[in-house]
């Protein structure tokens, strides 16, 4: 699992040693992100709503995300799919009509810290949804600031859901890049202690598969645009920036970062499935690692501590942006390659997410 948040650190490495990397792969001739045909499965595209400057509006359920290009899929679907977007806006730092939250900051924490994140509200089936790139997370500035956060969008908001939604590592070795994996249970992984101890947070929340099941509802998905012959190329890149030497099938046994034809969406909400939360790097591996839970990713599960002591309802809606890892593969290894494929694809992966967990509000 890629550390999403700052996608230059990785295992193994120091700060400084991160800074110092400038291998952030992007894909030739890649593809844009279609128009979003709504009507193509008898729904509205949603209705944007003005903001109020350091003002949380009221709000039937809040959409959170967390990395630029999860930002940039979420503000594609939810706010601009009447066109195409093009490759080069997944890194983009901000977006017309999003407001800056910085309100009642704690004190003592990192001073490069300044803000909770950025929201905006738009309007789905009559119902307005708060739409909230976070700024805050568990390994950055920590777990009781997320938890803070959590409790302010609850308090200032009052929306009966919190939906988190973005990119994850992979845990089931037949899971292909793109596949989006929706949950309403998170597991915190505790270092040293047995599976079994790990807190889980979860609630009965069901996310509506109406939509979902709608027979057009997959010719709104977009193919993650992965061909064997870039990731040929990928691999290169990669063996030039860290001076190895690996095949591109030791770095991908199985083929799992070729995208399935339909990217696959699996709705396990409202029963046991639980994804894997970590605030430090964790990865899923073709030996089945962690494969009993459905993503591995570095918030979520707080998110539902906060959730669950407030009587509010959640979710977790997660896109693999890099499938399970080969087990044979040293652990700097697998992170790198990871963080290879999230910088090429997470801006795909994220939007057939997005697009997801909008048919599941929708």
């Amino acid at each position: 699992m890629a550390n999403r948040h700052n996608p230059k650190l990785r295992f193994g490495m120091s700060l400084r040693e991160a800074e110092e990397s400038s291998f952030e792969p992007s894909l030739a001739n890649a593809p844009r992100l279609p128009a979003v045909n709504y009507g193509l499965v008898g729904k509205q595209a949603p209705k944007l709503l003005s903001a109020s400057s350091g003002r949380l509006p009221t709000a039937s359920a809040v959409v959170i995300t967390w990395a630029e290009a999860e930002w940039a899929a979420l503000q594609h679907v939810f706010c601009a799919g009447g066109s195409a977007m093009p490759y080069s806006e997944r890194s983009r730092g901000s977006w017309a009509g999003w407001e800056k939250y910085s309100e009642d900051l704690p004190s003592g924490h990192s001073s490069d810290w300044t803000y909770w994140g950025y929201y905006r509200p738009v309007e789905i089936n009559g119902e307005t949804v708060l739409l909230f790139k976070s700024n805050t997370h568990l390994d950055w500035p920590g777990a009781a600031v997320l938890i803070d956060m959590i409790k302010r969008l609850a308090a200032e908001v009052q929306p009966s859901l919190i939906l988190s939604i973005g990119t994850a590592g992979g845990t089931k070795p037949n899971d292909h890049v793109g596949t989006v994996r929706a949950v309403s249970a998170g597991t915190l992984y505790e270092s040293g202690k047995a599976q079994p101890s790990w807190p889980e947070y979860k609630n009965g929340w069901s996310a509506n598969g109406a939509t979902l099941s709608n027979p057009k509802f997959k010719q709104l998905l977009f193919p993650v645009p992965t061909r064997t012959s870039d990731l040929q190329a990928l691999c290169a890149k990669f063996n030039q920036s860290y001076h190895t030497n690996y095949t591109l099938a030791e770095l991908d046994p199985g083929g799992l970062n070729l995208g399935d034809p339909t990217p696959q969406i699996d709705n396990q909400t409202g029963g046991g499935a639980s994804l894997l939360t970590a605030s430090t790097f964790l990865v899923g591996t073709t030996a089945g690692t962690y494969a009993n839970y459905a993503v591995i990713e570095m918030d979520d599960a707080v998110i539902g501590e906060a959730c669950a002591g407030a009587g509010m309802a959640f979710g977790f809606v997660r896109n693999l942006s890099d499938p399970a890892q080969n087990a044979a593969l040293p652990s700097k290894v697998q992170g790198n390659w990871g963080s290879a494929v999230y910088d090429q694809y997470g801006f795909y992966t994220s939007y057939n997410g997005a697009v997801a967990a909008w048919a599941m509000l929708a």
